[in-house]
C-alpha cells in the first residue's frame, strides 16, 4: 500500500511539473505560476467511471437461435486471456512501451510535448491509459456537447486525462487497463475492440492472431481512416511494417520474424456483421420487437434512450419466437402467395399462444426493405398495428362472427336461440354506444340459405349465415357487441377503440367484421376462446440481459380473466362445429380444432382464425394497396388462378398448413365440450316443406350429381349454366370408384350462370354419409381452376 501512495505521490510530481509546462502559455497571462499549477494538480476531479462500451445487442428465438444483431458500434468484448501475446506485444510496441512500467504517464513523450507546447505547437503525447481515458470519456457522452467536451483539442483536455490517467492506475491493474483499451479502441472500418477487428479483418478470434495480421490491426489505431485497408491497402501494409519494425526495437521480435511477416500479402478478408433486422431470416419478428423496446416505458424514460440502450448495452434478448412454428407459418405464406407475385397480393399469419399470449410465428409474403415501390419488398408489418410498424389494418369479415357469439352466450342465451334466415333481412333499432339509433340494414347471404332455412347458434355458425348473425347481434345489442370485442384485447389497427370511433359507432355491421384490424388481434381474441376465457396481452420478448448493468429482466405474462370459462368454452364449441360440416370442412389438421373463415363485401379481403388448445393464428390474405381497389376477384397468385378468393380458398390451406407444421411432436389435446347450460346443440326444427323443397332437386341451383359417372356429371352441370373442374385428387367415399363423391359447392346451392363448381370422384372404400373424416384434401383448390367456398363465409 505505502509503495502504491509513494509511486502516486511522485508520478503525480513529475505530472505537476510537466502540466505545468503544458499549461504555462495558457495560464502565464494571468500571473498564475508553475508551481500554483503543480500544486492544485492533485486537486483536480480524478473518479473516472468506467463502465463497460458499447457492445452490440442479440436478439434469440425461443431455443437460442440468433434472429438479429443490433448495435451503433460492431464490438464484442474478450477477457486479456482471449487476446493473443503477439497481439499484446503488438499494440504495446506502437503505441506505448513503456506502458507497464509507468504509472499511467509517458514521461518522455509528455516531456517532448511540454517542450514544443512551449515552443508555440500544441501536441500530447498519449500513453494507452491516457487513450483509454480518452475514449472512456467519448463512449459516456449522451449529447453533443458531451462528446466535444471529450474530443476538445485543448490543453484543459490534456490536463483532465493526466490527472484521470494517474488516478486509473492506482485503482485497476495494468492487464485491467490493457484489456479495456483492447476493447474500446477504434480499428477502421467499422470495428470497434480487438474481437470484432479480428474478425472484421481476417475471419478469426482475438486469439487466433498471427504476427503478420497483429502488426496489421496495432498499425490501424492512430489513424483508422487512412490506414483503413479497404480503401488504402498499401498505406495499411506500410504501417504494418513500422509496426514490426517497433516490435524488433522493442525486443518483442527478431529481425527474422519482422522480415518473414513483411513477406507475406496483406490479404485481409474483410465481412461485415449483419446489423439490424434488414438481414434477418425474421425481419418483421424482429422489427416487432425493436418496436416493443424502443416504445415501452418499462426500459427508459423516452424513446431517445431506450433506442440508445437497445443498441449499446450488449442486450441478450430471449424471445418467444418459436423456430418450428415460424418456418411452418413462413413456408405456408410463401408457397400461396409467392412473395413478388404480380398480383401484389399479401399474406399475412400471426400465431400466438393462449394462455401466454407468447408471440410462436410472425410471417407475411414480403421480403424486408424500404422501397415499397419494388414488387414484393415492404417495411410495413401487416400482422401487427400501427403502433407496432404495422398497418391501419384490414376488414376481418366473418371472423367477428366469434365475437357476437361470446356476446350472446354472456349474456345467457342458449344455443337454441333461433331466427329465420332468409336471403336478406331488414334490421332496425340498434342503438349504438353513444346511445344514437343506426340506420335500418338489409344484410344479405350470398346465396345459399333459402328463404325458409332457420337457423340456431350452432347451424348458423357452419352455415356462416350472414343473416342469422345479423339477427343475434341485434339480439344481443350492437353495443354489447362491440364491448365484447374489446374485452377480447380488439382493437382497431390504428390504435383506437371501437366505443371511440366515430366511424365504428355509426356501423351497423360490426358482426359481419367491417373493422379494420391486425392478424395479431384476432389470433389473440381466438386465443382467449382457447384458454378458457384468460386474455393474455401478447408478449414477443421473455427475458433481457443487461451485459452492461449486469441486470437480467424477466418478462412475465400479463393476463387476466375476460370471460366465464363456460362461456369460452361454449365458443370453442361453436366454432369446432365449422369443422364438421361447416365452411371449415376441408381444413382439419388431425387433432381438435376451432375455427372461423372470413370473407368481407366484394372478396376485399379474405381471413381464417382458428386453434387448438396450444395455438392460435389468424391469416390475413389481401392487397395493401388497398383491398376495395383491388379485390380478390379475377386474379392470379403465383400460378394459380381465382375466380373469386373466400376464406377457405387460399387462409384456410395456409392456416392448415401452419398448424400442421408447427403441431408435428406436440401431443393432441382435447377441446373442451359443449357446456351444458347453453342447452341441447342439436339442428333447429325447420318449417314445413314446401313442393321441391330438396335443395338438390331445385332446378336453380347446383345439380345433384353424386354417384353419376363423371361424364354424365359433367354434362349434367354443363347443361345448368355452371363450369366444371373435376379434381385431380379421388377421395374415400361409399360412392362406387370413378363416379362422383361431392360437389362443391353442395347440391342446390344458387351460384350466377358460369361459376365452377369442382367436382370430386370416389376412390371407394367408404361407408356411407359425407366424405370420410381423414380425407381432408376433399375440399381444397387445385391449381389453375376458379374455386368456389362457402358464399356466406
Amino acid at each position: 500500500m505505502l509503495q502504491r501512495i509513494s509511486q502516486l505521490v511522485g508520478v503525480s510530481a513529475i505530472a505537476g511539473l510537466l502540466v505545468a509546462a503544458l499549461a504555462l502559455p495558457a495560464v502565464g497571462g494571468l500571473g498564475i505560476t508553475a508551481r500554483n499549477v503543480a500544486s492544485g494538480f492533485l486537486d483536480m476531479p480524478s473518479n473516472l467511471e468506467t463502465p463497460p462500451p458499447p457492445q452490440r445487442s442479440t436478439i434469440y428465438d425461443s431455443e437460442g437461435g440468433v434472429i438479429a444483431e443490433i448495435f451503433d458500434q460492431n464490438r464484442e468484448l474478450v477477457s486479456i486471456d482471449d487476446i493473443s501475446p503477439v497481439m499484446v506485444d503488438a499494440i504495446l510496441a506502437i503505441e506505448d512501451s513503456s506502458f507497464y512500467e509507468h504509472g499511467g504517464i509517458d514521461i518522455t513523450g509528455t516531456m517532448r510535448a511540454a517542450l514544443r507546447t512551449l515552443s508555440g505547437n500544441t501536441e500530447g503525447a498519449s500513453s494507452i491509459t491516457q487513450q483509454y481515458v480518452k475514449n472512456v470519456q467519448i463512449e459516456a457522452a449522451t449529447s453533443q456537447e458531451e462528446l466535444e467536451y471529450a474530443r476538445e483539442e485543448t490543453i484543459s483536455r490534456k490536463i483532465r486525462e493526466l490527472r484521470y490517467a494517474i488516478a486509473l492506475e492506482q485503482r485497476m491493474t495494468k492487464d485491467e487497463i490493457l484489456e479495456g483499451y483492447l476493447n474500446i479502441a477504434y480499428f477502421s472500418d467499422g470495428a470497434y475492440g480487438i474481437e470484432s477487428a479480428a474478425q472484421h479483418f481476417f475471419g478469426i478470434h482475438a486469439s487466433e492472431l498471427e504476427l503478420h495480421q497483429a502488426a496489421t490491426i496495432a498499425g490501424l489505431v492512430r489513424y483508422p481512416y487512412l490506414y483503413n485497408p479497404r480503401f488504402f491497402p498499401e498505406q495499411t501494409e506500410e504501417r504494418r511494417n513500422v509496426v514490426l519494425d517497433r516490435m524488433v526495437a522493442t525486443g518483442a521480435i527478431t529481425e527474422a520474424e519482422a522480415e518473414e511477416a513483411k513477406g507475406i500479402p496483406l490479404e485481409v478478408d474483410l465481412s461485415t456483421e449483419p446489423n439490424g433486422c434488414v438481414p434477418s431470416d425474421q425481419p418483421f419478428f424482429c422489427d416487432y420487437v425493436v418496436q416493443e423496446i424502443e416504445k415501452d416505458e418499462r426500459f427508459g424514460p423516452n424513446e431517445t434512450e431506450r433506442a440508445r440502450w437497445l443498441r449499446t448495452a450488449g442486450l441478450e434478448i430471449h424471445t418467444t419466437l418459436d423456430p418450428q412454428t415460424q418456418q411452418a407459418a413462413q413456408d405456408a405464406v410463401d408457397k400461396w402467395v409467392p412473395r413478388t407475385n404480380e398480383s401484389r397480393k399479401v399474406a399475412a399469419e400471426l400465431v400466438i399462444e393462449p394462455g401466454t399470449g407468447h408471440i410462436l410465428g410472425m410471417a407475411q409474403s414480403r421480403n424486408y426493405g424500404p422501397d415499397e415501390s419494388k414488387l414484393g419488398e415492404t417495411s410495413i408489418n401487416f400482422t401487427t398495428d400501427a403502433d407496432r410498424g404495422g398497418s391501419i389494418g384490414f376488414q376481418a369479415g366473418s371472423t367477428f362472427k366469434a365475437i357476437t357469439l361470446a356476446a350472446a352466450l354472456d349474456e345467457g342465451l342458449p344455443y337454441s336461440t333461433a331466427f329465420n334466415s332468409p336471403t336478406s333481412v331488414s334490421v332496425s333499432g340498434q342503438r349504438s354506444c353513444n346511445g344514437g339509433t343506426l340506420a335500418t340494414w338489409t344484410p344479405s347471404n350470398a346465396g345459399d340459405t333459402k328463404s325458409s332455412t332457420v337457423h340456431n347458434m350452432v347451424s348458423g355458425t357452419k352455415a356462416s349465415s350472414n343473416t342469422y348473425f345479423a339477427q343475434l347481434q341485434a339480439r344481443v345489442g350492437i353495443c354489447d357487441v362491440m364491448e365484447m370485442a374489446e374485452r377480447l384485447g380488439l382493437k382497431r389497427a390504428d390504435g383506437t377503440l371501437f366505443t371511440e370511433n366515430e366511424n365504428s359507432l355509426a356501423n351497423s355491421s360490426f358482426t359481419l367484421g367491417s373493422e379494420e384490424v391486425s392478424p395479431l388481434r384476432v389470433a389473440n381474441a381466438y386465443a382467449t376462446f382457447a384458454s378458457g376465457g384468460m386474455y393474455c396481452e401478447p408478449q414477443a420478448i421473455s427475458t433481457i440481459v443487461d451485459n452492461q448493468s449486469n441486470t437480467t429482466i424477466e418478462i412475465e405474462p400479463e393476463c387476466e380473466r375476460v370471460l366465464d370459462e363456460e362461456v369460452a368454452d361454449g365458443v370453442s364449441y361453436l366454432l369446432s362445429q365449422t369443422f364438421n360440416g361447416g365452411t371449415a370442412s376441408a381444413l382439419g389438421i388431425g387433432r381438435p380444432t376451432a375455427g372461423k373463415t372470413g370473407t368481407t363485401d366484394g372478396s376485399a379481403a379474405a381471413w381464417f382464425a382458428g386453434f387448438t388448445p396450444q395455438m392460435s393464428s389468424a391469416v390475413f390474405v389481401g392487397d395493401p394497396r388497398g383491398p376495395q381497389q383491388y379485390p380478390l376477384r379475377n386474379v392470379t397468385i403465383g400460378d394459380r388462378y381465382f375466380g373469386v378468393v373466400y376464406g377457405a380458398t387460399i387462409p384456410g390451406p395456409i392456416w392448415q398448413e401452419t398448424m400442421r407444421g408447427a403441431h408435428e411432436g406436440l401431443e393432441v389435446e382435447q377441446l373442451a365440450s359443449a357446456p351444458s347450460q347453453f342447452g341441447s346443440t342439436s339442428p333447429p326444427r325447420q318449417p314445413e316443406p314446401e313442393a321441391s323443397a330438396d335443395p338438390a332437386a331445385d332446378a336453380g341451383g347446383v345439380p345433384n350429381v353424386v354417384g353419376q359417372s363423371e361424364s354424365d356429371a359433367v354434362a349434367a352441370l354443363r347443361a345448368a349454366g355452371y363450369e366444371v373442374n373435376v379434381s385431380g385428387t379421388r377421395i374415400r367415399s361409399a360412392q362406387p370408384e370413378g363416379t362422383v363423391a361431392a360437389v362443391n359447392p353442395d347440391a342446390g346451392t344458387r351460384l350466377p350462370e358460369g361459376a365452377t363448381v369442382n367436382v370430386f370422384l370416389s376412390s371407394g372404400g367408404g361407408t356411407a354419409g359425407a366424405p370420410e373424416e381423414d380425407d381432408e384434401h376433399w375440399f381444397q383448390v387445385q391449381p389453375a381452376t376458379t374455386p368456389m367456398a362457402r358464399a356466406d363465409d
